[in-house]
């Protein structure tokens, strides 16, 4: 191949992970052509409903996955925490890099951390999983939507909307961003999304080509870690329309994940933790879901699908 096309979402975050894609395959292939090929999707035109009440995570990769389906595009650069359980027939996620902190993080401009909020703070999400974890540590926080680009969100946040917000680490890494405060929310207190601070590159199953251009990025560690977390997503059936968090750690050929399922409240979470080798990544994910369904998830997410159907009718 002498040209790759790279199909992107445009706001800021997302072209800096495509050109950082785009600058390592430069590196590699002094002789390669790469160019971004920017898509608006459903997600990035909604900005005034929160995700869960407009269809989730696959919002924004839909028109992005038409185009590598049309020849528009060779491959397709996401945040793995934006992709779906389920890719569409004839799609696959070929390459996981290394991954970014998969942390979220509390930034305020007036207070140091969550302890320090002051009763009936603001704090801005519009993630159900956020919300729950956050309301299960402080009862007393009122929860208001926040959309928008990373950008967007942090002057919200300076134009005094909000007392705290709570967004990714990554894109804060990745876009070398700052608030006053910046608390990281990690385990064993709040679990990050399914893959959040990984990238994926998807292309279609078929273009064995694209597997050997490409392998040089796979990063074995992340990979195993993303497979156990969607393994447990799939397998619960989730999405954004529910409280869903997992974290999966790779050291010394071992593997420890946690995962989560909680009302909308944080007032009943389930937790449950599994732990095993590299090689049965997706087998763990699926046992430490079932451990959660049986726990009294199950009861927690027919609560929650049968909440949002009604809303929907």
């Amino acid at each position: 191949m002498n040209k790759v096309v790279i199909a992107t979402r445009g706001s800021k975050l997302a072209l800096w992970q495509a050109n950082h894609i785009a600058s390592r395959l430069r590196e590699r292939y002094s002789g390669l052509e790469v160019e971004l090929l920017k898509v608006k999707t459903t997600g990035d035109k909604i900005l005034d409903v929160p995700l869960a009440k407009v269809g989730g995570k696959g919002l924004f990769v839909k028109e992005i996955e038409e185009a590598l389906m049309d020849g528009r595009a060779d491959i397709a650069v996401h945040s793995m925490k934006d992709m779906p359980a389920q890719l569409p027939e004839g799609l696959k996620l070929g390459i996981i890099p290394a991954r970014e902190s998969r942390f979220d993080v509390l930034l305020s401009n007036r207070y140091p951390d969550v302890s320090s909020l002051p009763t009936g703070a603001t704090v801005g999400t519009s993630s159900l999983r956020r919300q729950a974890q956050i309301l299960h540590m402080r009862p007393d926080l009122e929860i208001l939507m926040l959309r928008g680009n990373l950008d967007t969100r942090l002057k919200k946040l300076s134009d005094g909307l909000y007392d705290a917000i709570i967004v990714a680490a990554a894109g804060m890494s990745r876009l070398n961003m700052q608030a006053e405060y910046f608390t990281e929310l990690s385990p064993p207190y709040f679990l990050p999304a399914v893959g959040q601070g990984a990238l994926g590159i998807e292309y279609i199953q078929d273009r064995v080509e694209l597997d050997e251009l490409l392998g040089f990025l796979d990063d074995f560690s992340t990979r195993c870690c993303v497979e156990c977390e969607r393994a447990f997503l799939a397998e619960l059936e989730g999405g954004c329309q529910v409280p869903i968090a997992c974290c999966c750690i790779h050291e010394n050929n071992h593997l420890q994940a946690t995962g989560l399922v909680c009302d909308l409240k944080g007032e009943r979470m389930i937790r449950k933790s599994v732990s095993g080798k590299p090689k049965d990544a997706h087998s763990l994910g699926v046992d430490m879901a079932g451990q959660v369904l049986e726990a009294g998830g199950r009861e927690i997410l027919a609560e929650l699908y049968a909440c949002r159907d009604n809303q929907e009718d």
